[in-house]
């Protein structure tokens, strides 16, 4: 290895200040003995470095910032003067503009990066919500299917809730032993405020209460259609549906007269 070999990886980090003192000392005793291959590839690192300044952006330093390249200029100053015998007394300006860049340049890429992360979250918040979307449509279909399929399936069994007295409007139930039952009614009047629809299933036991169901609220159409997809109890146990008004939120045992009752077939 020649001469100059040991020195070729320190000409960067001694362009930039950066160079230990112990290996100042010897670059700038290698330079004095008139090396111009080494003078050469020193001032070509000291043009590279002084170009990072024309390469960041515009930003002003901070006064924290300029804070802390002050402070570790001096301290840069004081170990150079108490490891080399001849203490230099300025600091050269192309160092001040490649240390500037290199803290203005890493300010400006955190910045960026942290906008970049924001910019992710928001993506994937939007990728969820769209997933959560698609599945709600997906239980949608499957909820509609299974509903047709109640109304037109030959096994499933009608039940017609007739309201007390005359000419009032009903409420019809189809039930499938399997897929559960579906509830629609017409010109049904809404309950008063704080209140509730609730669907009873009467057991065919003798002695037993009824088993509280779904809770239901007619649209201003006075219009409803409900599917109960698992029903609290099996059809050939019930034997008869009724439908009462109730507090919102429902009740586990009646608290007023049914106002629609079918018998199950």
């Amino acid at each position: 290895m020649s001469n100059c070999d040991q020195f070729r990886e320190w000409f960067e980090a001694y362009a930039l200040g950066a160079l230990d003192a112990p290996e100042r000392v010897a670059l700038e005793a290698h330079l004095a003995t008139g090396c111009k291959d080494c003078a050469k590839a020193v001032e070509e690192a000291r043009w590279l470095v002084s170009q990072l300044a024309y390469l960041a952006p515009e930003v002003a330093p901070s006064d924290m910032l300029k804070g802390r390249l002050m402070r570790t200029v001096r301290a840069e100053v004081a170990t150079t003067k108490d490891a080399v015998a001849a203490p230099r007394s300025n600091v050269p300006l192309w160092m001040w503009g490649a240390v500037a860049a290199l803290l203005i340049f890493a300010v400006v890429t955190e910045r960026e990066t942290l906008q970049l992360r924001k910019e992710l979250r928001s993506a994937e918040y939007q990728a969820a919500m769209y997933q959560k979307g698609i599945q709600d449509v997906e239980v949608k279909l499957k909820l509609a299917e299974r509903e047709n399929m109640i109304l037109t399936d030959s096994a499933s069994v009608k039940i017609m809730l007739a309201e007390a007295g005359p000419q009032q409007p009903r409420v019809n139930a189809i039930w499938h032993a399997k897929l559960g039952i579906v509830l629609t009614a017409e010109n049904i009047p809404a309950p008063a405020q704080g209140w509730v629809l609730q669907l009873w299933l009467i057991p065919k036991e003798t002695g037993a209460k009824p088993v509280p169901s779904h809770v239901m609220w007619p649209d201003e159409g006075g219009k409803f259609t409900v599917l109960v997809a698992n029903p609290p109890g099996e059809m050939s146990a019930t034997k008869a549906l009724a439908i009462t008004e109730e507090p919102e939120g429902g009740s586990s045992q009646p608290t007023t007269t049914p106002k629609w009752i079918g018998a199950t077939k």
